[in-house]
């Protein structure tokens, strides 16, 4: 018998034994579990294995795990360790770029961190049975998203109860432009749907080239921006409600919801003149250069004028176009938010990442706290461009780009928040045939009609 006999009687008994649910379970079982591990460990001696170093664990210091690495994993230690200068609690993090096999590995295995940071909501979900769910840890999740958009407090909420909030936030719902393109056009930037409407038409009217830059492809992954313009209207036309029950495949796309969206989708890109080359090219287009056409003079070299795209499409920008980011200076690039029809709310699209907690101690309860609070990042961390926080009330004289206070005072105003659809529908649909169906409907190898009926048959039922 060798070293992973433990791991799978370990696996074995979380697998098949009843999950806490409360804090007393949670210790009783705990209990249990170190009992068991004690006897396995001796068994383990007996044929000559050796724990090793990496399950020992200091419990003066709160272990965290996530994704990011490198500047951005130092910046985040560093406000903490600041932090905790003033708290009295060392915290730990580890970012590990595997970081899904691993934290799964690890809360399998009985040795999770005391806190995890997840990039999407799917993985957290799939673990709340070894989670703590926060209003346990004596957590008022009400108070810490009182000034948050609607849904950023409900990403992680399972059966009423919350294992997870958002400690940084992206931001998908923007539109960017070049504003000396703009000026030297005549063109002035859209605050209403109607405005969006009838800039197309005087862009196209006009021969100034086109309204909008579109790429969908992306390797293995070719499709995803088409989902997230998906998103953008079913969340504007159906409400919160109404988009979560798309998530979860309460409302099918062949629904009237979707089919709404969709139609808005191709009024918006599928329309003559609406795309150079159409939406046959945006299929085939990177999503990293399409917004490079922004920087181009005339409809000859396939100017465009807009691109919906998260915030995160600077860093593929042209060398000089991210230099002038980097100096604050937005007179060739800058954004607004995609406005919503009316009598829809003001919508904001975009993704997090969520803060979840494996224990249960006090110094586990006042780091969540922390990171998911309105102060985070004031001691240092949002000096990170990728930082946005979730939190209104956030000191934006804290960020060092204006990128991030623009976005920040965006988010403000919008009074819906809706975390990607497809990131949280199941991966087959999510990550499958909807990337590759909305693909093949801006292609033209199917209609609208044809894709979703697709998309709803694959849905796991």
């Amino acid at each position: 018998m060798g070293c992973v006999s433990w791991v799978i009687i370990v696996t074995a008994t979380k697998r098949f034994g009843t999950y806490p649910r409360r804090k007393d379970e949670a210790k009783m079982l705990r209990r249990r579990m170190i009992g068991l591990t004690a006897v396995t460990v001796g068994a383990l001696a007996l044929v000559g294995c050796t724990a090793g170093d990496d399950n020992e664990r200091d419990d003066a210091t709160i272990t965290i795990m996530g994704a990011f690495t490198d500047a951005q994993a130092d910046a985040f230690q560093a406000d903490l360790d600041k932090w905790g200068e003033a708290s009295g609690i060392k915290v730990a993090y580890d970012g590990n770029s595997d970081f899904q096999t691993a934290v799964v590995a690890r809360a399998t295995a009985g040795n999770p961190p005391d806190i995890a940071i997840y990039p999407q909501p799917g993985v957290l979900k799939s673990q709340t049975a070894s989670l703590f769910p926060l209003e346990d840890l004596g957590i008022d999740v009400e108070a810490i998203t009182a000034d948050e958009a609607n849904g950023l407090g409900t990403i992680a909420q399972v059966d009423g109860q919350t294992f997870g909030l958002p400690y940084s936030i992206n931001v998908k719902s923007l539109v960017w432009y070049n504003p000396a393109a703009f000026e030297s056009a005549g063109l002035t930037v859209p605050t209403t749907d109607e405005e969006v409407t009838a800039l197309q038409e005087k862009i196209i009217a006009d021969g100034l080239g086109y309204p909008w830059c579109v790429g969908l492809e992306s390797g293995a992954g070719t499709g995803w921006p088409a989902t997230d313009w998906l998103e953008e209207y079913v969340l504007r036309y159906g409400g919160l409600d109404e988009y979560n029950a798309w998530i979860a495949g309460d409302v099918l796309f062949e629904s009237d919801l979707v089919t709404q969206a969709g139609d808005k989708v191709a009024q918006e890109l599928l329309e003559p003149d609406k795309v150079n080359g159409g939406g046959a090219a945006a299929a085939t287009t990177s999503f990293q250069t399409a917004g490079n056409q922004l920087f181009v003079s005339g409809k000859e070299n396939g100017q465009c004028f807009m691109m919906r795209q998260g915030s995160f499409i600077a860093d593929f920008f042209p060398d000089d176009i991210k230099a002038q980011i980097a100096e604050n200076d937005l007179s060739n690039i800058n954004f607004f938010q995609l406005p919503s029809p009316d009598g829809t709310d003001v919508a904001m699209l975009g993704g997090g990442d969520l803060v979840g907690a494996f224990t249960d101690s006090d110094a586990t309860k006042q780091v969540v706290e922390y990171i998911t609070g309105p102060d985070f990042g004031t001691n240092g961390y949002a000096s990170q461009a990728i930082f946005l926080s979730p939190h209104n009330d956030f000191d934006t004289s804290n960020y060092t780009t204006e990128f991030q206070k623009n976005a920040q005072e965006l988010l403000k105003n919008s009074t819906l928040f809706g975390f990607d659809a497809s990131d949280q529908m199941p991966g087959e649909v999510g990550a499958g045939t909807e990337w590759s169906e909305l693909t093949n409907w801006f292609a033209g190898q199917k209609t609208m009609e044809q894709a979703f009926q697709s998309i709803d048959a694959s849905w796991p039922r």
